[in-house]
């Protein structure tokens, strides 16, 4: 969507509505009546406007710290790789299986590109407060884990089942070894799997015997429950990665759907665990599909089907959005990190308006709490909102990173920062083997 300008009074009236909304942040208190409207949700989805913005890591890092602190929540899931972030997960909650000895350790053993996503000094940052307060508190229980949402992880997963079962049934790990064999031509390669479904059936009915086979296993065994946990998620992974690789046959937005399909069925395994969950992805994931463009093309996100599912009043969907700064990302998939130029928002854009309202209000950071009473006002109109993804040109931006939006459908509350600057990579290095991600733009 390319935004045009509004008509002067049309906009005056939007920025009125903005900055009337709106509470300007200056420091970690002023975050209390937004911490409070989302303390009443068991599911809390906190967006980002790109992949490579440092405010968009930091504010959602103390969000999610006073919602584990003071309201209970027990799990991060982001958008990434389960056995990755498994990893991430034995060094917070301090497993004997942990052999690292930093956070920043583990991250720098991320290498599906884009790596810098999760890889990088603010995640070390969370990473390492979620490690001390586990250790404060009182029992396995209270503590607090992160969770990969993701799906592409398909030949790591693979590896992970089989492993895991070596040491628990070498038996029924000899069983699906053979299932998983089906892959070996691939050579762990997804483009030569893709490549094949054109000619061949592939591997759809093993996928589906494992996951059938090792639940019924798991019922009638008595396995550590974290251990059971990872290896019906990973099986999961598969299934799922082989029917988004099989959806790209036919369509982006098919496959895209499948994808965020299995990022719910993660997050409602996560609820039963957890109970209270924060989730960490993209606007174009967490942001309500049907309040978007999205809807007339067929597609869903995780943000439209969890409020299906649970209902809105237990699901907080929080945007996030800038004006203008630095940001990482590339200009080709594959491409090399880059630090970019983010322009000054389009006018006519939601951006455009909330960088207006912050210049009216005197503050670089603010948020608006949105709700039912908004959704029968001004900023139920859709305009467009910024998406940049991995994959970024911010010369030709205004022809491809806006999604028309209706702000006060898609999300509950709007958090902006008027001015950003990039986030910070551990490393440069990554594995150029996987697919690109899905519509808009490797987001």
């Amino acid at each position: 969507m390319r935004s045009s300008p509004l008509p002067e009074e049309k906009a005056e009236s939007m920025v009125h509505e903005i900055s009337q909304r709106s509470h300007p942040v200056g420091a970690v208190k002023d975050l209390g009546p937004l911490i409070e409207r989302l303390s009443q949700s068991n599911i809390v989805m906190l967006g980002e406007a790109s992949h490579g913005t440092h405010e968009f890591y930091e504010w959602r890092r103390l969000i999610s710290e006073w919602l584990v602190v003071k309201h209970g929540f027990k799990a991060i899931a982001v958008e990434g790789d389960w056995p990755a972030c498994r990893q991430v997960d034995d060094y917070v909650q301090n497993s004997p299986t942990n052999t690292r000895d930093s956070a920043r350790q583990v991250l720098e053993s991320f290498r599906r590109w884009p790596t810098w996503m999760w890889s990088n000094t603010e995640v070390v940052r969370l990473a390492e407060w979620m490690k001390s307060h586990n250790r404060s508190v009182g029992g396995e229980d209270l503590k607090v884990g992160f969770y990969g949402l993701d799906v592409y992880s398909m030949f790591e997963s693979i590896h992970e089942v089989i492993h895991g079962l070596k040491k628990i049934n070498p038996f029924l790990a000899r069983r699906f070894q053979n299932y998983y064999s089906c892959f070996d031509r691939y050579q762990a390669n997804e483009k030569a799997y893709v490549r094949s479904l054109l000619e061949v059936q592939g591997c759809e009915e093993a996928v589906k015997r494992v996951l059938h086979d090792l639940i019924a296993a798991r019922k009638q065994s008595r396995w550590n429950h974290r251990d059971a946990l990872d290896l019906e998620q990973n099986a999961l992974v598969v299934k799922n990665a082989e029917s988004y690789y099989r959806a790209m046959i036919h369509a982006d937005d098919f496959s895209w759907n499948v994808r965020d399909q299995h990022m719910l069925e993660t997050l409602e395994t996560l609820i039963a665990q957890k109970s209270k969950v924060i989730v960490w992805a993209h606007n174009t994931h967490i942001g309500d599909h049907r309040a978007t463009d999205m809807h007339e093309a067929g597609m869903v996100n995780l943000g439209g089907l969890a409020r299906e599912k649970w209902g809105h009043d237990q699901v907080a969907l929080v945007g996030f959005g800038t004006h203008q700064g630095t940001v990482i990302a590339s200009r080709a998939w594959d491409g090399p990190i880059q630090k970019m130029q983010v322009p000054p928002s389009t006018a006519g854009s939601y951006d455009s308006l909330f960088h207006e309202a912050a210049v009216r209000m005197k503050t670089p950071c603010l948020y608006s709490l949105l709700g039912k009473t908004a959704q029968s006002g001004i900023l139920a109109e859709r305009h467009g909102q910024r998406a940049i993804g991995v994959v970024y040109d911010p010369a030709h931006e205004r022809y491809g990173n806006y999604v028309p939006t209706s702000l006060a459908h898609r999300y509950d509350a709007f958090f902006f920062i008027d001015e950003t600057r990039a986030l910070q990579p551990l490393i440069q290095e990554f594995d150029h083997s996987e697919l690109p991600e899905t519509w808009p733009q490797g987001q």
